[in-house]
């Protein structure tokens, strides 16, 4: 005998019990890229005149390295999310499926290596 109430029963877990993980990760990824890609998107017009030692000062500072290094791996985690259920809803061959998936989870962390090691070289001055 189940003493949980209907709610309590579904709440967060759908048929694959782990749907509100995923939709939870998705919004949180989208609340941090909100004001990161504002400020990106300001720091980019305002710094778009300076030349390139300004620039690489800029990014060297640890502040805004460590804000571009939250950004992309936000940037990335949030494309895999996305990407993961636009797959997962429109391809229904099953090998294509999972082979799909894999080539995008290792391109979205190919790319946040490549990306966050490059800003870690700049920031450092290697």
């Amino acid at each position: 005998m189940d003493l949980r109430t209907p709610l309590a029963r579904v709440l967060g877990s759908g048929s694959a019990k782990e749907g509100g993980h995923h939709w939870r990760a998705q919004r949180v990824t989208a609340l941090v890229l909100t004001p990161l890609t504002i400020w990106l998107v300001v720091s980019l017009i305002v710094i778009s005149s300076a030349s390139y030692e300004t620039a690489l000062r800029w990014l060297s500072s640890p502040i805004i390295a460590s804000l571009m290094l939250v950004f992309v791996a936000a940037l990335c985690y949030h494309a895999h999310l996305g990407m993961q259920v636009v797959i997962e809803d429109y391809v229904h061959t099953p090998w294509l499926k999972i082979t799909l998936l894999l080539t995008f989870q290792f391109a979205m962390l190919l790319l946040a290596l490549v990306s966050m090691l490059a800003i870690l070289r700049v920031a450092l001055g290697a």
